[in-house]
């Protein structure tokens, strides 16, 4: 069991000399906004708003066609003429060409036109205003994925110390037991001990090899797990509470998407409206016609080519209750979205509250967890003096190496939680794309 452990851990060591990339935060930023895949969607979506909210897609352009068209036709005619003369023709053959040029244009419509396209600009602020969403959360989802491999990264350093020191261990409870000052059971224990470690570091070696491949989904990254990251952490985070409380209001992407949603209902109001009004349209063509008549006709062909335009002014006096139904519901959407804005603010409001708590009991729990583990570190290494000078057993070793352990690893982990509990923050107040990582 131990030589299949060592080779595993050997091989583990060898993969790991070659991870000489070292992947900073602004790095993985970079490579994020670049590759993640839900970023590349929600971009997308923003040029499609963006053709959207064109002039040629605003209805404020005039349409021309084409068309043309041919008939034949084969009769058996019979004619009277005043004169009484009578003329009987059977299998008499005819047919007309025709083509032309349509030309329309609206020129008043009540503004609807002009109310669509101001709803169709704000909808591209808004697909602006979403993806700058998609972007925080995957910015967010990227650092909470991060700052796992840093953890994990500093847990297997720790786990490799602790190895290291259980093998000193082993080594010394052996000399003793030979010179017979210990037993063979300091020696098991001592033994069972390196072999917990050795499986504690290679899980954790294992985690930290998953959780890097988690971090290259997010970075929409193909390559393998051979790369490092920082664990330093820095906290940036200055304002008091009132205000970024100011900042939450002025600068969060959600109440900026329900801004821009009021707007758009507010533009669908107006050119609901305009149903109550008359459309005025402009049209003209140029077009050719040609007809070849049977020989029961007067003329034997004809042809007509020329320009011809007009007005038309539509009003609908009753559509049937439709305009005003439309215009009842968009002013019901116009309060649904105010209703919408205030219960985000409310819930904002309370998301906000409970991180800057969240935030300030994480700051103290990682300070006590500081202090925690300078105190198991003088306490392991008296204990690891004392153990040298045979005053104490291997137990009680092992329980204060296992006291400092436990203590990194709860200073690490609350390292990690403060920072994202701050980054929390940073997006409820608009700023997690501002801050520099």
């Amino acid at each position: 069991m131990r030589i299949i452990l060592t080779y595993l851990l050997l091989a583990i060591s060898i993969k790991s000399v070659a991870q000489t990339q070292i992947l900073t935060k602004s790095e993985a930023v970079k490579i994020a906004l670049e590759n993640n895949y839900g970023i590349k969607i929600a971009e997308n979506n923003v040029r499609i708003a963006e053709n959207n909210q064109r002039l040629l897609n605003s209805g404020f352009l005039p349409t021309l066609s084409a068309s043309g068209g041919t008939t034949f036709n084969l009769n058996n005619s019979t004619a009277e003429f005043s004169s009484g003369t009578t003329t009987t023709v059977n299998g008499a053959e005819s047919s007309s060409y025709n083509a032309a040029i349509n030309l329309n244009y609206t020129l008043f419509d009540g503004q609807g036109r002009k109310y669509n396209y101001e709803r169709l600009k704000t909808a591209y602020n808004l697909s602006e205003l979403q993806a700058r969403e998609t972007i925080e959360n995957t910015v967010f989802q990227l650092f909470t994925v991060y700052f796992n491999v840093a953890r994990l990264a500093e847990n297997v350093a720790l786990f490799e110390q602790s190895l290291q020191i259980s093998k000193e261990r082993l080594t010394r409870v052996k000399y003793m037991f030979d010179y017979g000052q210990s037993t063979k059971l300091a020696v098991l224990n001592a033994e069972v001990d390196v072999n917990n470690d050795s499986i504690v570091l290679l899980n954790s070696r294992q985690q930290l090899i998953n959780a890097k491949r988690d971090l290259n989904v997010v970075l929409g990254n193909q390559q393998g797990p051979d790369f490092t990251v920082v664990t330093e952490v820095d906290f940036s985070l200055h304002p008091d509470r009132e205000t970024l409380y100011e900042q939450v209001l002025k600068n969060n992407v959600v109440l900026k998407q329900i801004d821009q949603q009021i707007l758009i209902s507010d533009f669908q109001l107006k050119a609901n409206k305009s149903g109550y009004l008359p459309t005025l349209g402009l049209t003209g063509s140029y077009g050719w016609n040609k007809n070849n008549n049977n020989a029961a006709s007067n003329v034997l062909y004809s042809t007509n080519s020329g320009f011809s335009g007009g007005l038309n002014l539509r009003w609908n006096l009753f559509d049937g209750g439709s305009t005003k139904t439309n215009v009842q519901n968009a002013k019901i959407e116009i309060e649904n979205q105010q209703l919408i804005k205030a219960e985000a603010i409310l819930q904002i409001e309370t998301d906000f509250n409970n991180a800057w708590e969240d935030y300030q009991n994480k700051l103290f729990i990682l300070k006590t967890q500081e202090k925690n583990v300078q105190t198991n570190q003088n306490n392991f290494n008296r204990t690891e003096e004392q153990f040298k000078l045979g005053q104490i057993n291997s137990l009680e070793f092992r329980q204060a190496q296992i006291n400092l352990i436990n203590a990194e690893n709860n200073k690490n982990a609350a390292k990690y939680d403060a920072k994202l509990a701050e980054l929390k923050i940073l997006q409820l107040s608009g700023n997690i794309l501002n801050t520099a990582f």
